[in-house]
């Protein structure tokens, strides 16, 4: 059995699968479609990240496709309504890289509401901007607005009560009378009381039809002035030209954005300049740790999925 990778993987995850398949393992094949279209044409399996388009053109290329691993838990790259007609079976790293995305929405909270981080070619070059970047603002306190409250939201509400913050957040899958809330020690809140409440927000739903543009201006005006907001969900999500607006008109203090409506962000992007914002590209949930979790469950799972196939 074959099994195509075009993304990175973690090595020894990929020589696990060596050892029991024929494996095609190309980094950069994402980025050379007409390749990657003609090495799916044999293949049993593919493992993917969030680049790779598995639509019905990458579909119809590969005739013996089985199994899709998503080393990661976004699924809006997929087509899952073809895969399920075609009885290809899809298998996202649920919870593998929950841990990283957590602390990265703790990491930059903390940068945003201090706000002194941006003064380093200040300092070296010989400024000394002390009263300017003395009121940033602790953690400890404030109250987080988690919107999306799965197992990546609920990670990061047990960080932030550690550093002793408040804790809301808004899931319209939820109802909010259900324990979950009790058990999480976290108060559920609808969406606009939330954007009304919260220091910071952070976001953690999956980019759906619903969802999308999710946060336009009206929403974002919504938001507690001098808050920031943390997307490390999907890009299509926010709207960035509102962002923007919010950010140069001082409305907010601060975002910090891991995701994109297109990626790479385009140089044009309105979001070019803005003060007061953090942009990093869609690495949210990858570290060598988290690397090695995901690549390590999705080898495991697609294989078994291979096998079990195989045998039927």
């Amino acid at each position: 059995m074959r099994v195509v990778i075009p993304e990175f993987m973690d090595e020894a995850a990929v020589d696990a699968l060596r050892r029991r398949f024929e494996v095609v393992f190309d980094a950069s094949l994402v980025e050379r479609r007409h390749e990657l279209l003609r090495d799916v044409g044999g293949a049993h399996g593919l493992i993917v990240r969030n680049r790779t388009r598995v639509d019905k053109e990458l579909l119809e290329a590969a005739p013996r496709l089985t199994v899709v691993g998503r080393l990661g838990v976004g699924l809006d790259n997929i087509d899952l309504i073809a895969c399920e007609a075609r009885r290809i079976e899809v298998i996202p790293a649920r919870g593998a890289n929950a841990l990283a995305v957590a602390e990265y929405v703790i990491a930059v909270s903390l940068i945003l509401l201090r706000g002194a981080f941006v003064a380093t070619d200040a300092v070296a070059a010989g400024s000394w901007p002390r009263e300017a970047l003395s009121g940033g603002r602790e953690v400890a306190g404030k109250t987080l607005g988690i919107v999306g409250f799965g197992s990546i939201g609920q990670l990061t509400a047990r960080l932030a009560r550690g550093l002793g913050m408040e804790v809301i957040a808004f899931d319209a899958e939820i109802d909010s009378t259900a324990p979950l809330w009790i058990e999480q020690r976290v108060t559920p809140r609808g969406l606009d009381d939330l954007l009304r409440e919260a220091d910071v927000v952070s976001l953690h739903v999956p980019l759906t039809p619903q969802t999308r543009r999710l946060f336009d201006a009206g929403r974002l005006a919504l938001m507690k002035p001098g808050a920031v907001l943390v997307n490390t969900a999907r890009g299509g999500i926010v709207e960035e030209a509102a962002l923007a607006s919010m950010l140069r008109a001082g409305r907010l203090a601060g975002a910090a954005l891991d995701v994109f409506e297109t990626e790479p962000l385009q140089a044009a992007s309105p979001l070019a300049g803005c003060p007061n914002l953090l942009l990093t590209p869609h690495i949210a949930g990858v570290t060598r740790e988290s690397n090695l979790r995901v690549s390590t469950l999705i080898a495991d799972r697609v294989a078994a999925a291979l096998e079990a196939r195989g045998k039927a």
